[in-house]
């Protein structure tokens, strides 16, 4: 397919799972892909991969915490390949597994500043691109964690239902510019983040072993298996996409049907 040919995709986080998943997908559609993480060694590896594919990829380190990184990145963007049509503001933290008497406070306020204000700042900073280019489509990371109760994941949970609810209102905020939001919520993915959580879980002792947590989420999964890093690839590339052209404000889960357990 090439729904993406000469168009411009900003992705956060683009040296993890998802994120790289992403910039793949994207690039193989015919985006040109600006890559953005705080680590410089896996934005290289992202976009050695994304050329190999034969695709195009300009790599930038941010904060995303960080106003000035943020309008940069946007900025680098435009200078590098024109302008930016679609804004795939991925990178986030998971924090750390604890009951909620127990959560660090440092940690909640980190998360809270990569998930939420990260998210926020993408939103803000890209609009003014978007304009220029007559409109785009926003797709945030939220996760099935913004829809359900998280135990002993609080703060986690706390920023993911907060990016569910910037996304609604950022879609009625940017519709009169033709700029769309909306935000995918994964389940379990099959990254380093889940591996961290399977491993805490058994450290707390909410589980036996993490093979164990990992064989509760499954039976708890009608389909039975976490979800892969491609599978939600695909979903954001459609909601960039102008196939989507009439969606806005809707977050879409992608977890097996975890939920509805």
């Amino acid at each position: 397919m090439t729904r993406f040919t000469d168009k411009v995709v900003i992705v956060t986080g683009a040296g993890g799972g998802i994120g790289r998943a992403a910039s793949l997908r994207f690039a193989s559609e015919g985006a040109s892909i600006v890559t953005v993480d705080m680590d410089a060694d896996t934005i290289q590896e992202t976009n050695d991969l994304v050329e190999a594919a034969g695709g195009r990829a300009h790599g930038v380190v941010a904060d995303v915490t960080v106003s000035a990184d943020v309008q940069n990145y946007v900025a680098e963007g435009v200078e590098a390949f024109g302008g930016i049509d679609v804004l795939f503001n991925n990178a986030g933290v998971m924090g750390h597994v604890a009951l909620l008497e127990d959560y660090e406070e440092a940690i909640f306020d980190h998360v809270y500043q990569v998930n939420v204000k990260g998210v926020w700042l993408g939103m803000r900073h890209v609009k003014p691109a978007m304009v220029a280019r007559g409109g785009g489509s926003i797709v945030n990371t939220a996760s099935g964690a913004g829809l359900m109760a998280t135990p002993t994941i609080i703060g986690y949970g706390a920023s993911k239902h907060a990016v569910v609810g910037m996304t609604k209102t950022a879609a009625v905020e940017l519709g009169a510019d033709q700029i769309r939001v909306n935000c995918v919520c994964p389940g379990a993915v099959n990254t380093t983040m889940v591996r961290a959580i399977e491993d805490q879980s058994a450290e707390l002792g909410a589980v036996e072993t993490a093979a164990d947590y990992t064989k509760m989420l499954n039976e708890r999964t009608p389909l039975g298996r976490y979800v892969e890093p491609e599978e939600v690839a695909a979903l954001v590339a459609f909601l960039g996409a102008d196939e989507s052209s009439i969606i806005t404000g809707e977050a879409y889960g992608i977890d097996g049907g975890l939920r509805i357990t």
